[in-house]
This record gives C-alpha cells, structure tokens and sequence, in this order.
C-alpha cells in the first residue's frame, strides 16, 4: 500500500463598477464549449491598452494576456507579431477575437475597459469596464479577465483565485499561498518542519494544513487576513489530517488515528469529535465532499487496496466507485458535482483520472512522464491543478478536463505539491 500520505491529502478590493459596453442580448451569444475533447483553441489578440499619460496600458495587456493564457482554451497571439499596435491585419496573423482595451484616468484613479472584436464580422461584441484606484489596477484587470472569459463561454473565469500549497524554497516544506497566475506568493507557516494537505475554508479565509513541527502530525488553522496567529484544530495522538469542510465552514471531516485505526471523524472548529464516520474498516483518508454536502468521496483499504469510495451523508451507506487500476487514491469532487477526479496506479506511476459521480464514464487525463498526485478543481470545473513528480522534481501543473492540455501552472524555486485551489475572491 501506498505510504499514509498516499490520499493526504485579500480581502481584496471594495466596491467596483461594472456595466455592459455592447448591446447584445444572451439569448443572441453563441459560447464556446471549451470542454470538448476536439475543441480547437481560439486565437486572440491582445494589443497594448491604450489611454493617458501615465496609464498603465502595456501592464493591463500583459496581465490580462497571462489571464487569459490560465484558462487553457486560448491561444494568445504573441505582441511582438503586430508590435502590440491596435491597427493590424487581424485576419492575416490568425486571429479570431482581438480585445480593444484603454486605461483612462478618473477621480476615483483609473477606469480600465475592455472590448471583444470579432475579426470575422469586424463587430465589437461584449465589453466590460472597472473603475477604482491606481493601486486596484492587478485587481480590475484580472476581473476584465474573468468577466470576457465569461463573453465567451457563459460563466466567469477564475483569474481571481488563489492556490495553497507546499513549497522547499527555505529547505523546509512550508505552506504557501499565491494567486493562481503565481504572483504575489506568501508563506504562511516558519514550522521549519515538514507541513502538508493545505485546505481552504470555503470563504478563503482560513486555511487548516497538517504538520510535524511537534513531532506529530497535528492539525493547525490560521486566518489568512492577518499574519500574527495560528490555531491548533487537532492534536491528537497519531494522524490529524486533511480536513473537509462544510459549507459553512464550521465543521469538517478529517482523519484521526487516536483510536489506533485511521478512520474518517467529524469535528468542528473547537476540535471536538461529533461523530465518527468509519470504524476499523481498513484505513479511511482523503475526504471531499459534493458540492450539496450530501455525499463525500473518500479513499480506503477495506478491500485490501487503496480505492475511492462515496459515503452518503444522511444515510451513512458506503458505495465503491472503482475497480480499475492497482490502487485509486486522492478523490477530488467537481464543483460542478457531475464529476470526481482521483489518482489510478497504472504501469508503476500515478495518473491522472476522471470519473462520473456514479462511478461510470472513467477517462484517463494523463499518461506517462512521471506521477501525477493530489488533484484539486478550479471553481469552474474546467481545470485541475495537479502535482507532477519526476526525477525528484516536484511541480504544480494544470490539466483540462478534457485532457488535452498539461502545463507547468507556474515556476518557482524549489519542489511544490499539494496544490489546493481556492473559491472565486469575493
């Protein structure tokens, strides 16, 4: 069996004007469904935003380019192609879109707004425009990311997210938390100990992660909105690991060891046991429950390997989702709730799978070039965030759920693992 951690598994900006710019009904959008296996990216231009003296055009291009590059189903054409200039033959560089933007200046600060032309028709389609101050800039632009990103498929992007995980940087596994594009990246925890299985509150603003800096492995919560305090969740003797939350945050399902078996218990934000979920039935880990909170993935050995199985919340009743592969681990369920994510030992490495909530409809993502492990959703429930491991290197990559595409998500110094994405920022 795969060892124990085999399954372990800011407040940002006030009010913010948003209004259309184009004339344009729902019922008249025709969206792309960029989760289909045969789907072909679309090519967008995006030149420099144009505006005032002292506007910061050039840097909303290029943050709002690496935006939309997150998202997978874009293929941004590169600036130096038409010198980042708004006059071009569109048609002739390939592009399909190109986004017209400005930055002007307002007494609030700036107003940054944005335009979709479509190069076929020559139309300008839907357009958004934020309005805050100079220091909101990242802020606005990455809401102009999520808010086009919506023109064109029916439903906000998730450039406003952020991921935890767990970096070596200091020579110690750590836990760190950046925005999704990994700018900006804080660490959390100075144990100077081995620390993993960070996991968000719902609202994004705690953040629970085990770790060793006691000599055992201890269940600790701090609050991400100041940096002075970390709160002990569990310090039971043996494992305190992994939580899952309710949706409101207040209680969560973790795995304990106190009585010598890991089993599956409910706790709530004092550390008290309300339940427990598992009894002696092998070892039970990874918990992560349905988006309505009424069924809950979870890993265990009871039939002598690692598989995932769901876990009725109000009847209690246990179901197992797979039979494939030498060992399933790691369930990850969709934001969407159709759909559950996990890891399948296949040819001596861990790939990446994704099933249907019922257990049908498997699909492998991944295939070779090392172990793919803890898999997390983006708020969509088109991308997953996953850690790649190969000749001892560790690296945080994306995939899209149709499998077409696995990338490095960002590049730092050092091993990250234990990817956990975040809820959209409020």
């Amino acid at each position: 069996m795969r060892k124990i951690d085999f399954a372990t598994i800011i407040a940002l900006v006030t009010c913010l004007l948003l209004c259309p710019l184009a004339q344009e009904s729902s019922a008249e959008r025709a969206y792309f469904d960029i989760t289909a296996t045969d789907v072909r990216k679309i090519m967008v231009a995006v030149p420099n935003f144009s505006g005032s003296a002292g506007m910061p055009g050039t840097s909303v291009s290029q943050l709002l380019t690496k935006g939309f590059e997150l998202h997978g189903f874009i293929s941004v054409i590169d600036s130096s192609k038409f010198g980042g200039s708004k006059e071009a033959d569109w048609k002739t560089l390939g592009a399909d879109y190109v986004v017209m933007g400005q930055v002007s200046s307002d007494p609030a600060g700036m107003v940054i707004e944005g335009q979709i032309l479509d190069v076929a028709s020559n139309k300008l389609l839907a357009g958004r425009r934020y309005k805050g101050s100079a220091s909101q800039m990242e802020d606005m632009t990455l809401r102009l990311c999520d808010g086009l990103i919506e023109d064109f498929t029916g439903e906000m992007g998730v450039a406003r997210t952020s991921l935890a995980y767990i970096s070596d940087a200091t020579g110690r596994k750590e836990v760190y938390v950046a925005d999704i594009l990994g700018r900006h990246p804080r660490q959390v925890t100075k144990h100077q100990a081995l620390c993993v299985s960070p996991r968000f509150t719902p609202d994004g603003n705690f953040l629970a992660y085990s770790t060793y800096h006691n000599g055992n492995q201890d269940l600790y919560i701090t609050d991400l909105r100041q940096n002075a305090s970390t709160n002990a969740l569990s310090r039971r003797k043996g494992l305190n690991l992994a939580p899952a939350f309710a949706i409101d945050g207040k209680t969560m399902v973790l795995t304990l060891s106190k009585n010598g078996n890991p089993d599956l218990f409910r706790i709530d934000r004092q550390g008290e046991v309300l339940e427990e979920l598992t009894s002696r039935s092998g070892i039970n880990v990874s918990p992560s429950f349905s988006p309505d909170r009424q069924s809950m993935a979870f890993v265990s050995d009871r039939s002598g390997k690692p598989n995932v199985y769901v876990m009725n919340m109000s009847s209690r009743q246990v179901k197992r989702m797979t039979f494939k592969n030498s060992e399933n681990s790691e369930p990850s369920w969709s934001p969407k709730g159709d759909e559950i994510a996990y890891t399948g030992l296949q040819g001596g490495s861990y790939q990446l799978f994704v099933m249907d909530r019922n257990g049908g409809g498997e699909r492998q993502l991944t295939s070779g070039g090392g172990n793919y492990e803890t898999p997390t959703w983006s708020p969509d429930g088109r991308l997953l965030a996953v850690a790649r491991k190969s000749g001892g290197r560790s690296e945080i990559c994306v995939v899209s759920k149709n499998g077409k595409d696995v990338r490095v998500l960002f590049a730092m110094k050092g091993n990250q693992s234990y990817p956990q994405w975040s809820n959209r920022l409020p």
